[in-house]
């Protein structure tokens, strides 16, 4: 596919999402890598915007270089963004209460503190980038150490996470541990087969890091 026909393709891919603006977003192609500027009016556009893009078949990478200018009278004080966060991931976020820590400056929400899984660091950012006022956020969440599984059965439960996923070509993914650390490495078609392969990874235990080196073919 044509770096030109690619942006056509993403541009319509925009408009068509009923919660994206596209007005004020620009696209940019190069050799399948996408860089998107302009501005929208939330942080949870802005995040589906970078999703929608990332899903179309072409693009090998994504620079998101999108500004978030809240509409008039949107805005929400530091204080009051900090307190609904914490309500809302103690009510909707399977952590146990105290474990998360908020910080927000200008808008701009950190998370902070510890939990066991990655689905649990990923379920509490999303449920706070959708808070009106929040312009950005910076999920600093660590994983708890695990009792070390062993490079050889970690890698193993991996493979075969990825062999049953009906998305994924399991064997042009190839799989690397070094301790608590994962590598993938190979290619896929699609940002969300290089996804899938990722979430493989994060959910066997033991598992604190994963370098995704996938390339997108």
């Amino acid at each position: 596919m044509s770096d030109l026909t690619l942006r056509k393709t993403i541009l319509e891919e925009l408009e068509f999402q009923p919660d994206i603006n596209a007005a004020h977003i620009g696209v940019a192609v190069d050799n399948g890598v996408v860089t998107l500027s302009g501005h929208v009016s939330s942080y949870a556009e802005k995040i589906s915007a970078e999703r929608a893009v990332k899903n179309i078949e072409g693009v090998r990478a994504v620079a998101e270089q999108i500004q978030v200018r809240l509409n008039k009278n949107a805005g929400t004080a530091d204080d009051t963004i900090a307190n609904r966060a914490l309500k809302i991931i103690n009510w909707s976020c399977d952590v146990p209460e105290g474990d998360i820590k908020v910080i927000v400056q200008n808008g701009w929400v950190s998370l902070e503190g510890e939990v066991d899984w990655q689905y649990q660091k990923e379920s509490v950012e999303r449920a706070v980038f959708k808070l009106s006022g929040v312009v950005g956020v910076s999920n600093r969440l660590t994983l708890r150490p695990r009792v070390d599984a062993g490079n050889i059965q970690i890698q193993r439960r991996i493979e075969e996470a990825l062999k049953r996923n009906a998305e994924v070509d399991a064997k042009g993914i190839h799989v690397k541990v070094d301790g608590d650390v994962v590598r993938l490495e190979g290619k896929v078609h699609l940002w969300r087969q290089r996804k899938i392969a990722e979430r493989a990874a994060w959910s066997v235990p033991g598992v604190r890091e994963v370098d995704n080196h996938l390339l997108l073919v």
